[in-house]
């Protein structure tokens, strides 16, 4: 059985274990190992994930009967009023296929017509194949971004959006 919880500030550990997980494989054919390292060190710290949790970005977990798959961070009002910013949704590459990523997507724009905004964006590296999931639930390319994430590494992103 497939479930969506809220994660509270005290849960965003579950956050950081999954994205050890998930990350390395994700990104191993887009980004060198040392990068993946460093920016799961910087945007998957508990630190960072209870900072973030405690300032109003909202955590959501998808199991599947009973065991965590992935997960998705959504920020409201960024970087507009009106806007619901996804900044992570990942899933386990071996559950990819069930209708998990979709369903978290499902579960950003229920929040979205909650908090009554009208677009949700993100941002996605452009060698990410994520990148045709996102175009095939609706989203739209409207701009490249190069990054500056330090220590020399860039992240090359497009900006996607869909409106709710």
């Amino acid at each position: 059985m497939l479930a969506i919880s809220q994660l509270t500030k005290d849960d965003v550990i579950i956050v950081h274990q999954l994205a050890k997980t998930i990350w390395p494989e994700a990104f191993k054919d887009i980004l060198k190992p040392d990068q993946i390292a460093y920016m799961l060190d910087w945007m998957y710290d508990v630190n960072t994930l209870t900072e973030q949790a405690q300032t109003g970005h909202l955590f959501y977990m998808i199991t599947l009967d009973g065991i965590p798959k992935g997960f998705i961070g959504l920020e409201p009002n960024f970087p507009d009023v009106g806007t619901l910013r996804i900044h992570k949704l990942y899933v386990k590459e071996s559950d990819h296929g069930k209708g998990l990523g979709k369903a978290l997507l499902e579960k950003a724009l229920e929040i979205g017509r909650e908090l009554d905004v009208a677009t949700i964006n993100l941002n996605v590296n452009r060698f990410n194949k994520a990148v045709d999931f996102y175009t095939s639930q609706g989203f739209k390319i409207i701009k490249e971004e190069t990054i500056n994430i330090g220590k020399g590494y860039y992240m090359e992103d497009f900006v996607m959006v869909k409106e709710v």
